[in-house]
């Protein structure tokens, strides 16, 4: 496998990465690659990371991040939910094409359901689904697309990793787990999942 450089951003809590002594930590801890900062009060790092896979990349930027003393990532992204507006913007097209696509009245048809509703105009979409659409059916790989099922399942397990501490009982945790069963894993997670 070739070594190429990995682009996504993790979202943060933590001390202030904006504070010499925070910075200087993650510096050491090797997020040399990155660039921290914040955006309405929610902490960041914009990494560009070399590595021989997105996963490999995205799970040692965690790792390293999460090394320094209080400091937890939240959430990767590219965002995972998407506007028609951003899957237009995503892949290259016009709003209207996109609208097309989603109502069936152009391309194969069976483009995904929305995930959500805001309100009753706006819609969102799970980007992951939304990728592998583009790329099954109309044969376009989209660069964003590339990883986008990876990335959706490292937000949903670093959700369910930060609302655990929040359920109020035990009945309520086993219940979640009973949802995160050996049976929906892959053989190989299976065999890798920590007990």
């Amino acid at each position: 496998m070739s070594v190429r450089t990995h682009s996504f951003t993790l979202l943060l809590s933590g001390p202030d990465v904006t504070e010499e002594s925070v910075a200087d930590a993650l510096f050491e801890a090797g997020c040399g690659d990155a660039l921290f900062g914040q955006r309405d009060s929610i902490q960041y790092a914009d990494f560009d990371r070399k590595s021989v896979s997105l996963a490999a990349a995205v799970s040692s930027a965690i790792e390293e991040v999460e090394s320094v003393p209080g400091m937890r990532v939240l959430r990767v992204e590219p965002d995972e939910l998407v506007t028609a507006t951003v899957i237009a913007e995503r892949v290259g097209r016009t709003r209207e094409s996109v609208r097309l696509l989603i109502e069936g009245k152009r391309g194969p048809g069976g483009f995904p359901a929305p995930l959500a509703w805001v309100d009753a105009k706006t819609r969102l979409w799970q980007w992951s689904d939304v990728a592998r659409w583009f790329s099954e059916s109309l044969g376009r790989e989209t660069e964003l697309g590339e990883g986008a099922a990876f990335l959706a399942a490292v937000n949903a397990a670093l959700d369910l990793r930060n609302r655990i501490p929040k359920l109020s009982g035990a009945d309520e945790i086993s219940a979640v787990a009973r949802l995160v069963d050996r049976e929906a894993l892959p053989p190989i997670a299976a065999r890798t999942r920590v007990a």
